[in-house]
């Protein structure tokens, strides 16, 4: 069976596909420097509400499985901001930092109940005349009292592994198990923050293939159902190694993995969408660098996972890839100050929306 050796490199925003939405308007939402949220309507690229956040820069978004609420994280103050997807206000807002006590995290899963916000963070204790860096944690944040109340030191092993502070976590269903995706991906017993089992991943062997990624935060990731995890991976066969990627699959109840090459490798890979229906996959693929680098969106057939279409495109030194709530358009934005619009059927660019401040990479969040 085919091994993975890599898996996304990645914050934060998935889209499920439990919110199909019809065409028609709806609202994008993303971070913008230096401490705001911004919601554009993805039919005119109007700037529609500017939302003020306390706790600082957002670094992460995620979108809670029925659609309800928005989890932000920043870095400013290392806060937690947790949003009402439907009229966009403000639940809960707190930072984590205190006088003597500094955090440093990006991104996170909360709990199926709400309570609880689970992430990896580095925690830095000020003494009389230095401060004390903890070794990597897991961490659970109480979100009703605002604070960590319970950490557990990750094994030397683990925090050794490829992916490092921004590596996603995703949980099981019944929120007993936590998942962190690595070059193994970690199965994390709640209860206890231990690793329970390790699921291997083995390591590229070419240097080469150290610049390959699938975006940042969970934006790699998306959930063709409740339980069900899907993201792009790399493999090669045991014989003559031949590096190829293809569609990965993760049960997150029973921790099985299945895997369908579907082409030889690229220099770089950004993100992954899949329309609500579940039928066309879409992502970004560079190849070459500097003066050679070449930009192209790959479109997917998800009945058959085969490549359908390949269109090249301008690039940018820094972006990722986005998607309307319908699926009828894909956008490429981050570290800039607009978005480009492209139509998911053609590939062809249609306009550029000027947002008037820059976007983070904290990812992208479509709404109905």
């Amino acid at each position: 069976m085919t091994k993975f050796l890599r898996t996304a490199a990645i914050a934060a925003a998935a889209g499920f596909a439990a919110l199909a939405a019809p065409a028609q308007a709806g609202s994008l939402m993303l971070g913008t420097y230096p401490d705001k949220m911004f919601t554009v309507d993805d039919q005119t690229g109007q700037i529609k509400e500017k939302i003020q956040l306390e706790a600082g820069l957002p670094v992460s978004l995620r979108l809670t499985p029925d659609g309800k609420k928005i989890y932000i994280t920043t870095i400013t103050t290392s806060g937690v901001v947790v949003l009402d997807a439907a009229t966009r206000k403000i639940l809960n807002q707190f930072s984590l930092n205190t006088p003597t006590e500094r955090y440093r995290f990006n991104g996170g899963v909360p709990d199926p109940t709400g309570r609880y916000f689970y992430t990896t963070l580095l925690r830095f204790d000020k003494g009389p005349d230095r401060y004390k860096v903890s070794k990597q944690l897991y961490a659970v944040i109480d979100l009703q009292l605002k604070k960590v109340v319970r950490t557990g030191e990750m094994e030397a092993e683990d925090d050794a592994l490829g992916g490092g502070y921004r590596a996603p976590m995703m949980i099981a269903p019944d929120g007993k198990t936590l998942y962190l995706f690595k070059d193994k991906v970690l199965v994390i017993d709640v209860a206890k923050l231990k690793v329970v089992d390790r699921i291997d991943l083995q390591k590229p062997e070419a240097t080469g293939m150290e610049s390959v990624a699938f975006g940042g935060g969970v934006e790699g990731m998306q959930m063709t159902n409740a339980n069900e995890l899907v993201s792009l991976f790399t493999a090669a066969d045991p014989y003559v190694h031949n590096k190829v990627f293809g569609l990965g699959k993760f049960d997150l109840t029973h921790r099985k993995f299945t895997f369908t090459p579907m082409g030889p490798i690229t220099t770089g890979m950004t993100g992954l969408e899949i329309t609500p229906d579940g039928k066309d996959g879409y992502t970004v693929v560079t190849n070459g660098t500097t003066g050679n680098k070449r930009c192209e969106f790959w479109h997917f057939d998800m009945a058959t996972l085969k490549l359908a279409q390949k269109v090249e495109f301008h690039c940018r030194s820094r972006f990722t890839l986005g998607m309307s709530a319908d699926g009828a358009k894909l956008y490429i934005y981050g570290a800039s100050y607009d978005i480009e619009v492209y139509d998911s059927k053609t590939l062809k660019y249609e306009k550029t929306w000027d947002l008037g401040a820059d976007a983070t990479m904290a990812g992208m969040i479509a709404l109905k």
